[in-house]
């Protein structure tokens, strides 16, 4: 599990994963639970999460920006992979908790998602295997 607040929205996260062998990670399913005020348009709310949480999951496993000279590597997604169908979640479930109080703040969707993903995942990888991931991106490490 990781937590995260930001943007006037808090924003937890629970990974099951399984590690195979070989150190290949497959994530079988992700639960957000998103508490971000008052909702206007719950189904984007919940779109918004579910690209976090793809986005997330691809810097986590696969992905990195690095530099060369002063100037970024990877400046495109041929560059940037982002997790195609076969490596996301199978399932991405998003609870939102229930605010209708629109006397209060607005909380954000777009940002808030996606900082929990990757410790969350480091989590459930630890808790799958022992192993405590220290960099990004976790394809390096697990090898055996």
């Amino acid at each position: 599990m990781a937590a995260h607040y930001s943007f006037v929205t808090y924003v937890a996260v629970v990974v099951e994963v399984t590690v195979n062998d070989d150190g290949e990670v497959s994530v079988p399913r992700v639960d957000v639970a998103v508490d971000c005020g008052p909702q206007v348009n719950p189904e984007r709310i919940r779109s918004q999460i579910e690209g976090a949480c793809i986005m997330g999951m691809s810097l986590a496993l696969s992905s990195e920006i690095t530099f060369k000279d002063g100037v970024t590597v990877q400046d495109n997604f041929d560059g940037y992979q982002v997790a195609r169908m076969d490596a996301a979640p199978k399932e991405i479930n998003v609870h939102l908790m229930p605010a209708n109080d629109f006397s209060e703040p607005l909380g954000g969707v777009g940002e808030p998602g996606m900082p929990p993903i990757a410790p969350a995942l480091c989590n459930a990888i630890f808790n799958a295997t022992g192993k405590r991931i220290r960099e990004l991106p976790i394809r390096y490490q697990l090898e055996s």
